[in-house]
């Protein structure tokens, strides 16, 4: 049987975040430790684990078909690589940053600065954007101790939270990029695998959904029945189910995630009781 392969990053957070959307799917993947290969025992797919900044070239050449990687990856070592869907983890963004006690005022005052980073091609892009010359030193690894020993005037360098620019008296100053995980596909996946991925797009699209929503049931007074429903979105409509007790329904629907807070003080407000709000594992559209 044809499989479709897939790369993942080796090790670390991006490595977990995949399978997890992965097992999220139903694929089951027999992992024994320190495993560079693996099959899926329910889906066409075989998983190779490989550094994250050398899936582009094995994307490239056509050595697996598609990916899970950060998207700051393939901006800076495969800008021609095919982005078929934004997975919504491991968000990061990719940042200029100098000492704190440095005054900075624009990215014009990096004009013939030394920078220490891992990301090349990002910073010369923006830079040039920018119309500001920079020498660039290439460090893989730890960028952030650069300005420290002297190797640097700022760097840049992906970050989370921004708690290791804080432990290195380093201060954030500009935002090149902002990254998730994403899956790629290669140029040169043949049209049977094409079939394959299609399946596994839908399934991740169908987790996506439900991980960007809430199921909701809540009760609610006849009399106030259509203030209620006039704040909910729901898939199509909100259903409404009579309750066994005379003049009260129940409500059931679905509210996004980003505006859920929101969507339940106005519930309330409008004479919503009894909510209940439950995980959706899945959400097929």
């Amino acid at each position: 049987m044809t499989k479709i392969r897939i790369a993942v990053q080796k090790s670390g957070r991006l490595n977990e975040d995949s399978l997890k959307i992965l097992k999220d799917c139903g694929i089951s993947i027999d992992n024994g430790k320190d495993q560079l290969k693996a099959t899926a025992r329910n889906f066409p797919l075989e998983v190779l684990y490989l550094r994250n900044g050398d899936i582009p070239q094995y994307l490239r050449d056509g050595v697996v078909d598609i990916a899970i990687l950060g998207e700051n990856v393939l901006v800076e070592k495969g800008a021609d690589i095919t982005i078929a869907e934004k997975l919504n983890f491991s968000k990061c963004r990719v940042c200029l940053a100098v000492p704190k006690g440095v005054s900075y005022n624009s990215v014009q005052d990096l004009e013939g600065k030394r920078i220490a980073t891992s990301y090349p091609n990002t910073v010369n892009d923006y830079l040039k954007s920018k119309g500001v010359n920079a020498d660039l030193h290439i460090i893989n690894g730890s960028v952030e101790i650069a300005p420290n020993i002297g190797l640097a005037d700022g760097i840049c360098d992906i970050v989370s939270s921004g708690s290791t620019l804080f432990k290195n008296n380093l201060k954030e100053v500009e935002v090149i990029l902002k990254s998730e995980a994403v899956l790629a596909v290669s140029s040169k996946i043949s049209e049977e695998r094409k079939e394959i991925l299609g399946k596994l797009r839908f399934r991740i699209k169908s987790v996506l959904q439900g991980r960007h929503n809430k199921y909701v049931l809540l009760n609610a007074p006849n009399e106030k029945l259509d203030d209620i429903i006039a704040l909910l979105p729901g898939m199509r409509s909100p259903t409404v189910l009579p309750l066994a007790e005379e003049g009260w329904s129940s409500v059931h629907t679905v509210i996004k995630k980003d505006t859920f807070w929101e969507v339940i003080d106005e519930l309330k407000l409008a004479g919503a009781e009894g909510i209940l709000v439950c995980p959706i594992e899945k959400m097929v559209l």
